[in-house]
């Protein structure tokens, strides 16, 4: 190869890559994103656990929503205080009172507390159980399955399984959700950690089915709702519910319960 063919290859490639070079910078310019300051700094404070508790994909999504305002400085269960502190100092806003949430597990029916239908022989997966004739194998179809569904999603192990129903350790527990998600019953909810009663039933039976179902549920006679000088309870579907954003933690609902299934919080 003589000088002079090698200084036309040379001189190819140079133009090839300045060609290159100006469709990428065209390309560039065409496809660009903005990329928001905030929703990466947001993001970096996150914990990445992406568990979906705050009610989106994971923590990209979640950085996404709180720097265009859709979602509070505080959506983050797993961060808790600590990181909603970073986010509100990095979004310009002023935090506001936070409480921090646990899961609660509507239901203290116990092997001891409950009639039986059936022997239930098959999967230890709540989902699976909840297909059987009656939605259970105990005579209460609406209380906790207990085979463990929640407790096998909890990634901070806050769930076990006692007696045939859930327990949740409430110094362990973010209140991520999962174990909401996964509850076929939909026993479980989030509360104030700081609540002093709670209502320990879901079942949407008649007094009459609830008692020969078990010996812990609501009978939907009312009363915690009739003298609830706040009213902080709920009552539909034959069943109490707390609003805690009205309750005092007066007690008389505990108290006048004549079933005592509204229990104080230790």
């Amino acid at each position: 190869m003589d000088f002079k063919e090698i200084i036309i290859a040379v001189a190819a490639v140079g133009v090839i890559s300045i060609i290159i070079g100006i469709i990428l910078s065209i390309a560039e310019k065409a496809f660009h994103v903005e990329v928001d300051e905030k929703e990466v700094a947001v993001r970096e404070v996150l914990p990445g656990s992406n568990c979906g508790g705050c009610g989106y994909a994971g923590c990209d999504s979640l950085a996404k929503a709180i720097a265009s305002g859709d979602a509070p400085v505080s959506a983050c269960p797993v961060g808790g205080q600590e990181v909603a502190e970073k986010v509100s100092a990095i979004m310009g806003k002023e935090l506001g009172d936070m409480k921090r949430m646990v899961a609660y597990v509507k239901c203290d029916g116990n092997s001891e507390k409950r009639q039986m239908n059936y022997n239930y022989i098959g999967i230890d997966n709540c989902a699976y159980a909840a297909k059987m004739p009656g939605s259970s194998p105990y005579a209460c179809e609406f209380g906790c399955l207990g085979y463990g569904s929640c407790a096998r999603v909890c990634d901070h192990r806050a769930i076990r399984i006692i007696d045939r129903k859930a327990v949740v350790d409430e110094s362990l527990c973010v209140a991520c959700g999962k174990c909401l998600r996964v509850c076929p019953h939909n026993l479980i909810e989030l509360v104030p950690a700081d609540s002093k009663y709670r209502v320990q039933c879901s079942s949407f039976a008649k007094g009459k089915d609830v008692r020969n179902a078990c010996t812990a549920g609501c009978i939907g006679c009312g009363i915690c709702f009739k003298n609830c000088p706040n009213d902080a309870i709920i009552f539909e579907n034959n069943i109490a519910k707390i609003d805690y954003s009205k309750c005092t933690k007066c007690g008389l609902c505990a108290e006048k319960c004549p079933r005592k299934i509204i229990k104080i919080n230790e």
